[in-house]
C-alpha cells in the first residue's frame, strides 16, 4: 500500500542477478534466472532504468534474464504494458506470462505482446489429476502457445503423476517440488558439477 515493494523489489532483483552472474562465473554460463515482478513493480516509471541499470553493471547479459508478469498486471494498463514490454524485449530480456489461465486478459494481447513464455497457473496442475475439465485447459494453454511459436512451463509439480501427465499433454518445461524446494545461492552452486 505504501509502496515498498518497489524498493524491495529493486534490491531483490539486483541481488538474484548478482548471485546468478557469480554461479554463471562459476559453472554455469548459460544459467538463467526468472524473476517475478509484481504488478506494482512492473507499473514503476523507473522499472526500465532499474532493470538496464543492474544488468550492465553486473555484466548480465539480458537474454539470460526472464521477467515474470501475471496476466491481471500486464492487462492493467495494456497501452502501457505493450511500450515496456517492447523496451524490455529490444533490450533482449525474455518476458513470461505467469499464472496463465487465471487472469482476464485477451487472446489478442498475446499476439500484440512481445512474449516468450506462458507459465501454466499451479491450480490447473493440481487439479488436472482429478478433472478431466483441468486436464483440457492444460492441453489447450500447451497447444495455443506451442501454435503461437511461445514456451510453455507447467508450474507447481508435486509428484510424478503431474509430471507424467503434462508431458503427456505436451508440455515438457515443468518446475515445482517434484525437482527441488527453494534453495540459498550456496546449496545451488553445490549442486553444479565441476
Amino acid at each position: 500500500e505504501n509502496g515498498l515493494i518497489v524498493t524491495v523489489s529493486r534490491w531483490a532483483l539486483r541481488e538474484a542477478l548478482r548471485q546468478v552472474r557469480r554461479l554463471q562465473q562459476t559453472t554455469q554460463p548459460d544459467l538463467r534466472l526468472a524473476f517475478n515482478l509484481s504488478s506494482r513493480q512492473f507499473r514503476d516509471v523507473g522499472l526500465l532504468q532499474d532493470v538496464i541499470a543492474a544488468l550492465d553493471e553486473l555484466d548480465f547479459d539480458p537474454h539470460l534474464l526472464e521477467l515474470e508478469l501475471t496476466e491481471s498486471a500486464l492487462m492493467d494498463n495494456p497501452e502501457a504494458s505493450a511500450a515496456v514490454l517492447e523496451t524490455l524485449h529490444t533490450r533482449g530480456i525474455r518476458v513470461a506470462v505467469d499464472d496463465f489461465g487465471t487472469g482476464y486478459s485477451s487472446l489478442a494481447y498475446l499476439m500484440r505482446f512481445p512474449v516468450r513464455t506462458l507459465k501454466i497457473d499451479r491450480s490447473f496442475v493440481h487439479e488436472m489429476e482429478r478433472s478431466r475439465e483441468a486436464a483440457t485447459i492444460v492441453r489447450a494453454i500447451t497447444s495455443l502457445a506451442r501454435s503461437l511459436g511461445l514456451d510453455v512451463v507447467g508450474e507447481g509439480v508435486e509428484n510424478v503423476a503431474q509430471l507424467a501427465l503434462l508431458q503427456e499433454l505436451g508440455c515438457h518445461q515443468i518446475q515445482g517440488f517434484l525437482f527441488s524446494r527453494p534453495v540459498p545461492a550456496e546449496a545451488l552452486a553445490r549442486s553444479f558439477p565441476g
